[in-house]
């Protein structure tokens, strides 16, 4: 039974989703969290992690830790997406294993599901088609956590258990051009077209449909799954609800205050066409998502403004 002193590592804890459910975490009274910067402790060491498991002797780790990055990112760098977060994700999952760690949470993506299941995505459509092409190696080294992770359930009886998230945005996200995920992208070129009285040019038709979650809701379903031994090994963390990228993009100039024309760039890849999560498993044992799009799109566009110095302003 998990106390409000239980020993948790949190890896990742100042990304994006890992600083969200540190957050979350010590708002319930959770007292001996541990967290460690990635320039401290090199995850993909595997020495070190061995090392440091060995000095802190966590009881329960959640893996927020990951190498992530949109289409263009993932496009250009596949080696690294695909060895980097199998490297993180083994060392952590194998030393949790090897130290007697009873219950880890590891987090995923949607991207897992192969480019054209049926939709809404099911936990069970794992494995079954092929990923799409431009972020396969993110998924394939996600799948091997999910399958790592399945693999100790099944053979050592431990609460390993996967939680997949959709599309996750938020305050403390990832707002450089070159690297960002659409939302966040979408956010800082429609605030720097306002300030430049200049349209807004956004790849691809604007048809695909996508679902975002607020990331403390991500949080939420972390400490659900953290109070709770869920029954099986594989669980999609959404909304159920999604829209069109040109919706999307529609609500984002609404809340910036951008004025101008949007121009889409049909030359550009799109991406998968829709990716719904099914989350009737996570409903059924209790968690939902309590954020709206649009009132979660405010506080992470109140933040951005909060953080400007952070981003130095780039000519569209």
């Amino acid at each position: 039974m998990i106390q409000k002193s239980t020993k948790i590592y949190i890896a990742g804890h100042n990304g994006m989703v890992g600083s969200a459910i540190w957050r979350t975490l010590i708002a319930k009274g959770y007292t001996n969290l541990i967290g460690i910067s990635s320039k401290q402790l090199d995850l993909k060491n595997q020495q070190a992690v061995h090392d440091f498991f060995a000095t802190e002797k966590p009881e329960i780790v959640i893996d927020a830790a990951a190498k992530v990055g949109g289409i263009l990112a993932n496009n250009d760098f596949p080696y690294q997406f695909l060895m980097e977060n199998m490297l993180i994700q083994n060392n952590l999952i194998d030393t949790a294993l090897q130290s007697g760690v009873e219950k880890f949470i590891f987090l995923g993506s949607s991207c897992i599901y192969p480019k054209l299941a049926p939709q809404p995505l099911k936990e069970e459509y794992l494995l079954t088609d092929s990923l799409e092409p431009t972020n396969e190696w993110y998924a394939i080294a996600k799948i091997t956590g999910v399958k790592a992770c399945q693999a100790i359930r099944k053979q050592f009886n431990k609460d390993y258990v996967s939680l997949m998230p959709t599309n996750l945005y938020g305050t403390h996200d990832n707002f450089d051009l070159n690297s960002s995920h659409v939302l966040p992208a979408m956010i800082r070129k429609f605030h720097e077209a306002k300030k430049n009285s200049e349209p807004v040019e956004l790849w691809g038709s604007g048809t695909p449909m996508r679902e975002f979650l607020f990331v403390d809701d991500m949080a939420e379903a972390v400490v659900f799954a953290l109070e709770n031994k869920l029954p099986e090994y594989l669980y999609n963390v959404g909304t159920g609800e999604d829209l069109t990228i040109k919706q999307l993009a529609k609500t984002i100039q609404k809340i910036t205050r951008h004025q101008g024309e949007i121009v889409w760039d049909a030359t550009k890849p799109d991406g998968t066409p829709r990716k719904l999560m099914d989350v009737s498993k996570m409903h059924a044992l209790g968690w939902k998502h309590k954020i709206q799009l649009e009132e979660g799109i405010q506080k992470t566009y109140d933040w951005f403004l909060e953080n400007l110095d952070r981003y130095k302003e780039v000519k569209l």
